[in-house]
């Protein structure tokens, strides 16, 4: 009798992925980088294990917005004090901190638990062409369309 595969956390073979994000559509570069991170583009993808792998993401302050983002889209933050709510638009994100706004859109693509929370340790995001990771020896990812 056959059986359903369920993967176990430490018979997992994690590998390391480059994304380049330099012309690439945020949204569509987050939802498929969130995708790798959970695991689900392998035939192990079992739901409640972590079977994704490590992304990096270079180039993150060339990443495109399409339509009016730039300037309408807004990322809000709170000091938890009255009157402490503090706002950026996308394009000084996008100048100011582009790895912050990578990880607030693909941390937002993951599970609200303990298990999404570990997914998003594994990536790891560089304004720039250049990443600390060259001792992992990690494979260039070319991303769907």
């Amino acid at each position: 009798m056959r059986t359903t595969f369920m993967a176990k956390d430490k018979e997992v073979d994690r590998k390391w992925y480059v994304v380049d994000a330099e012309g690439k559509t945020l949204g569509r570069l987050a939802s498929e980088v969130a995708s790798i991170l959970r695991g689900k583009h392998k035939p192990t993808y079992t739901p409640h294990v972590d079977t994704g792998d490590h992304v990096i993401i270079v180039n993150a302050n060339k990443v495109h917005l399409t339509g009016k983002k730039l300037s309408d889209k807004m990322y809000y933050r709170h000091s938890n004090y009255p009157g402490g709510l503090k706002s950026r638009t996308a394009d000084e994100m996008r100048t100011n901190y582009p790895e912050k706004m990578l990880e607030l859109t693909i941390s937002g693509m993951l599970p609200k638990n303990s298990l999404g929370r570990k997914m998003a340790k594994k990536l790891h995001v560089y304004a720039g062409p250049e990443h600390k990771h060259q001792a992992q020896n990690p494979e260039v990812y070319e991303l769907r369309g």
